[in-house]
């Protein structure tokens, strides 16, 4: 019998901590949408030496559902192995014997950075009263975790997706402390139809009874929005893949014994089902809404003349990747960010959709190589 889902994946204090580290910020965080963040503490993990002059540091974003451990196995205080492990490491195209890789929790995140799920100054969780965050204030708390360790400048910044959108805004700004940027099956800008799509998962999310209205950390397993959670999660992850791979992966075929003509489950509806579970054991739907709203709100061109003039300010060389089948963020979104900043968009080869910046590792060496090099 499987256990219940807990009210939220979250990481929270008194878990094993595994490979993080943790920074306190300087003080409150005056936020783009208004209002103050009173404090914040971002969870890290680093890889390889640090430069004496610090030259060697590269800074690598997460996506959306993500979290600080870029390289290394599962065990206890990470749920999963590193998501870019096969790129991060000695000999690897981040290669740790020779920079000094970083990897933060994102702020509004779940995995031991500050969030919805984090204790508020009075010690209750912050819940529904955890403020709206945006690319830039993520980058401006990164910025800040940078100064800290005593680092001025990336020798390169890379992300993929919502990873991307942070790695572009670093670029944009603080030009002086980039010297190079990789942004992978991302957007200068959301767009409508990432809007759109965003939109019924938040829905699903607020509509579960378990969500109380954002606050619901104190409920027992079982209790939680893991319904919601899943269902956005399901919706989500459709996006992440190609048509055409969903076809020649499932096609119409049922779950092995299962008869959909008798209240079964096609194959593809079991794998979506299977990733709504994994999701929400792993991860906080408050957190979920709060990146979902940043990412839905990234606009490199805010306040700043629009996209054309933002990215005009770039003066790190940047390396800028679609994937071919990418129905999420499709290819013509990086051709802007290229054109924006005078170079050639790449494209990945890849029948994976979206989730290619994850699957195409030695593409992504080679873009990473081209990046360092």
């Amino acid at each position: 019998m499987t256990d219940p889902v807990p009210a939220t994946g979250a990481w929270r204090a008194g878990d094993p901590p595994g490979r993080r580290k943790w920074f306190t910020g300087p003080g409150a965080l005056a936020l783009e949408a208004g209002g103050v963040l009173p404090g914040y503490t971002l969870a890290y993990e680093t890889w390889g030496t640090l430069a004496p002059d610090a030259s060697n540091a590269v800074l690598i974003e997460h996506a959306l559902t993500g979290d600080s451990h870029v390289a290394g196995p599962a065990g206890p205080g990470h749920p999963s192995p590193g998501w870019w492990d096969g790129l991060v490491g000695p000999g690897k195209a981040f290669d740790t014997d020779e920079v000094f890789v970083v990897a933060a929790n994102v702020l509004g995140g779940c995995q031991g950075s500050t969030g919805p799920a984090s204790p508020d100054p009075d010690g209750r969780p912050w819940g529904s009263r955890f403020p709206a965050v945006t690319v830039r204030d993520q980058v401006r708390a990164e910025a800040a975790l940078a100064d800290a360790l005593g680092i001025e400048r990336w020798a390169a910044v890379a992300g993929g997706s919502m990873g991307g959108m942070r790695a572009l805004e670093w670029a944009i700004s603080l030009p002086g402390r980039v010297a190079s940027a990789l942004v992978v099956a991302s957007t200068a800008q959301a767009s409508a139809e990432q809007i759109a799509w965003a939109s019924p998962q938040l829905h699903a999310i607020r509509a579960d009874p378990g969500w109380r209205g954002g606050d619901y950390y104190s409920a027992q397993p079982g209790e939680g929005p893991h319904t919601g959670l899943g269902i956005a999660r399901r919706i989500a992850h459709t996006t992440y893949r190609s048509e055409a791979e969903l076809a020649v992966r499932f096609g119409s075929s049922p779950q092995e014994a299962e008869d959909p003509l008798r209240g079964g489950r096609f194959a593809v509806e079991s794998y979506l089902d299977h990733h709504a579970d994994k999701l929400a054991r792993r991860f906080d739907a408050g957190s979920y809404v709060r990146l979902t709203e940043s990412m839905n709100t990234h606009d490199v061109g805010r306040g700043r003349g629009g996209v054309a003039a933002a990215l005009g300010r770039i003066t790190a060389r940047v390396v800028a990747a679609g994937v071919h089948s990418d129905r999420l963020y499709p290819p013509y979104q990086t051709e802007r960010i290229a054109a924006g900043t005078g170079t050639t968009a790449a494209v990945l080869d890849s029948p994976h959709g979206h989730d290619s910046f994850l699957l195409e590792t030695a593409q992504l060496a080679a873009l990473v190589k081209s990046l360092l090099g």
